[in-house]
């Protein structure tokens, strides 16, 4: 579910790739040189777009890259990452067998009173029921239970339906940063860290 939720982005976020000053500038030099080389407007453009082709399988690459590195940070073992500590825990939502929904949490790294909600996903042919909120109430509740001052979370800069769920639980935009990758830097790619405060909504 997370996999094929995060495939989604994969358009959105190349298209903000081609965007950037450098890229436009390194298209604008391969049309002009192969101008020079052929004569030919046809060539040029058609070679523009093979470049543009090259790049989004690139892209394309480094974005499922990302995904596995994160596969194998925690979902490849879902027990020892969130099953075993008191202030974690993993939640699916089923529907006649099948897995339709997942969200998990843990203690944030920098700080022993925040709780971390990550691997929030619902498939898309069950979205629109209020699932993904239930899930993130749930994450909630639990923080206000094991004694956590608030929840935080990251999101990406494209994923505008997830921001607008969050925003409209209470969630508060606090920080923004690049994504500390390579690929993060390379790219521009925004990261928002969001977070709820249990006493302020209590």
């Amino acid at each position: 579910i997370f996999v094929a939720g995060m495939n989604e982005y994969i358009s959105a976020a190349f298209l903000h790739v081609t965007r950037q000053w450098w890229n436009l500038v390194v298209l604008l030099m391969v049309i002009f040189l192969l101008f020079l080389m052929s004569g030919s407007f046809f060539m040029a453009t058609l070679g523009m777009v093979f470049a543009l082709g090259g790049e989004r399988l690139c892209f394309t690459y480094a974005w499922r890259r990302y995904i596995d590195q994160t596969l194998k940070a925690d979902l490849q073992d879902i027990q020892r990452s969130y099953m075993e500590g008191d202030g974690s825990c993993f939640w699916v939502v089923e529907c006649s067998g099948d897995i339709i929904g997942t969200v998990a949490a843990r203690p944030a790294a920098e700080t022993l009173y925040e709780l971390e909600l990550k691997r929030m996903s619902v498939r898309r042919a069950w979205r629109g029921r209020g699932i993904a909120k239930a899930l993130c109430r749930t994450v909630i509740d639990f923080a206000r239970q094991k004694g956590y001052k608030a929840v935080v979370l990251n999101v990406t800069f494209v994923q505008h339906e997830a921001q607008q769920l969050y925003e409209g639980l209470g969630f508060l935009k606090c920080q923004e940063y690049f994504a500390q990758t390579v690929f993060g830097k390379w790219s521009n790619f925004r990261v928002f860290k969001y977070r709820y405060s249990i006493l302020g909504n209590s």
